[in-house]
């Protein structure tokens, strides 16, 4: 149930005017796009979470995606087996619930996997450990063209967001493309959190995503998404049909030289029906050496020495959080 002031609680953007002039080079000057641009430049300052209508992406697509996720996660545990993460498959595929930790804890939700594919030995030894194929499963039969196209749009969707982010921080539409993402990575959780008859199982510890953007297709019935405002209170992230809720994380909060933090979010599913959530995260190139932009820099100046200021190569930080998480993770579990 959506409450009435829902929209108090975490902004909901149009990105429509945004959407039609995201191939004008000129489009700051257009009024509709200003507005949003103001829009998101104040969600992600204050919190760092929004929401997005007015996307393009289908409502029938988005029900759908979520539609045989749940198929999937219905079928025997045997069955889900069939496409299991391993190690030696590149950290790709189904894990069982509890197999997935967040800060050291057990999360109690059971997930696919997913990466962008690359060339065996395209990313040097840093690379390897993600090298490998996608694991679709084969039931639903249409489930891996349809998370395909899926991905597409959402790669699509996530760029032109980030044009108007790059305007928000009073650059170019286009400062973050480029070196930065000329050959964009993505990440991709498919994950299902059981139904529960006691209160504060934990979903999903509280972290913050450690890419640039992150794409949200959660159930539109249950409300489990909590999110840390700057005050310190963990707002529960309504669900409103249709829509994605977007968030930043680590690699914007260094791109933009620490203006947009990264927030802190975790999942609480205190449902007794079966939610299912579908996180598309948006990267940088995989190999991207992410410092804080020159333009940035130069309008935000801080400390050189503060913790934003560090370089971090994207795929290294990638590969350093996939090895923590499934450091329990054994090639039989």
């Amino acid at each position: 149930m959506v409450t009435a002031d829902f929209k108090s609680l975490l902004p909901v953007i149009d990105i429509s005017p945004l959407l039609a002039k995201c191939d004008d080079f000129d489009m700051a000057k257009d009024a509709g796009v200003a507005e949003v641009v103001k829009k998101l430049d104040r969600a992600c300052r204050d919190v760092g979470f929004f929401y997005v209508t007015g996307h393009g992406i289908s409502d029938d697509l988005i029900k759908k995606v979520r539609e045989v996720t749940h198929q999937f996660f219905e079928l025997p545990y045997e069955e889900k087996l069939k496409i299991k993460i391993t190690p030696a498959g590149g950290y790709r595929g189904y894990q069982r619930i509890g197999v997935n930790f967040t800060s050291g804890k057990q999360d109690m939700h059971e997930a696919i996997d997913c990466y962008r594919e690359f060339k065996q030995g395209r990313y040097g030894d840093i690379g390897k450990v993600l090298e490998g194929s996608n694991h679709w499963p084969g039931n639903p039969q249409e489930y891996k063209d349809l998370m395909e196209e899926y991905i597409k749009l959402c790669t699509d969707l996530s760029r032109n967001i980030l044009r108007g982010i790059s305007l928000a921080l009073g650059g170019s539409p286009y400062e973050f493309e480029g070196k930065m993402l000329s050959d964009p990575f993505w990440v991709m959780r498919i994950i299902g959190y059981p139904g529960v008859n006691q209160e504060n199982v934990i979903g999903c510890g509280a972290h913050t995503d450690y890419g640039l953007l992150t794409l949200i297709n959660q159930d539109d019935d249950k409300t489990a998404l909590q999110v840390k405002n700057v005050d310190g209170d963990w707002i529960p992230a309504i669900p409103i049909p249709g829509s994605f809720i977007c968030n930043i994380g680590d690699m914007l909060t260094i791109l933009s030289n620490g203006v947009y933090q990264s927030t802190l979010h975790k999942v609480i599913n205190n449902s007794p029906k079966y939610r299912v959530c579908v996180a598309f995260f948006y990267e940088t190139n995989f190999e991207a050496e992410v410092e804080p932009l020159d333009i940035f820099k130069e309008k935000y100046p801080r400390k050189e020495t503060s913790q934003v200021a560090k370089r971090v190569v994207y795929g290294q930080h990638l590969i350093n959080k996939v090895l923590t998480t499934f450091a329990n993770l054994v090639e039989n579990s």
